[in-house]
């Protein structure tokens, strides 16, 4: 797959349209289609979540469905994501979830004792807004928190089905039609395209190269990663808030 030039001009001209159209949007419309592929945890967000101590406070950023929400239930951790759809069906699973934007978290400074990201911020349109996700994260930690981030990789393992040669990409998801029609009316609109008898949902990913968080987050936080790694075909990395 390769970079559409469109992507990178509305980026640039108008980042906050084009996430609203091609991530907000798009996930209010396949939520539901989209819950059901997602229930395997990674082994890394696995782990640490299941290192924390018993009875610490969490916040899941852009937590979808709240797969991670319950992995380890001596914690509490709040959910939140963008997406209403997806918000009640952590709500219909009985977790704490709320809607909001990772750019302006409504949660108090110095709260959380941890925090993950897992597959979001790679969704958002310049390197400014992504700054500003990795910074409302960082605020949230109580000095000594640790967040875990996760962004997809532009370097995918041969195996896998996506391969890019760019990094401002619309990934395409697929949805059945007959899915489709028994939740909503059929039509047209800018997110969708006719495709056979599927519908084709193009949701904007900024692909993140080797050691392009490690350096996001420093800019947050100078000295702040203490992990990085790649692990399903993503990039993440381990970031400390320093106790003065």
């Amino acid at each position: 797959m390769s970079c559409n030039t469109d992507v990178v001009a509305e980026a640039t001209t108008d980042p906050a349209k084009l996430e609203s159209e091609h991530v907000h949007v798009v996930y209010d419309q396949i939520a539901n289609h989209f819950s059901a592929t997602r229930y395997k945890p990674w082994p890394v967000v696995d782990a640490f979540l299941k290192e924390m101590p018993a009875g610490s406070l969490g916040a899941d950023i852009g937590c979808g469905n709240g797969k991670y929400l319950g992995i380890n239930p001596d914690l509490f951790v709040l959910g939140s994501d963008r997406s209403l759809n997806l918000i009640n069906i952590c709500h219909d699973r009985g977790f704490e979830a709320m809607v909001c934007d990772n750019l302006s978290l409504p949660y108090r400074s110095n709260s959380f004792d941890f925090a993950i990201s897992i597959a979001v911020i790679h969704h958002f349109a310049t390197p400014q807004r992504r700054k500003t996700a990795i910074k409302e994260l960082f605020r949230i930690l109580r000095p000594g928190g640790r967040a875990l981030i996760f962004v997809w990789a532009l370097e995918q393992e041969s195996k896998s089905k996506r391969q890019y040669t760019s990094q401002d990409v619309f990934v395409p998801w697929k949805m059945p039609r007959r899915i489709y029609a028994a939740k909503v009316d059929e039509q047209e609109s800018q997110q969708q395209t006719r495709q056979d008898s599927d519908l084709i949902y193009q949701r904007y990913y900024h692909m993140f190269t080797k050691g392009e968080l490690d350096e996001l987050a420093e800019e947050v936080a100078a000295g702040s990663v203490v992990m990085s790694g790649y692990d399903c075909d993503n990039h993440y990395v381990i970031i400390q808030k320093p106790i003065p």
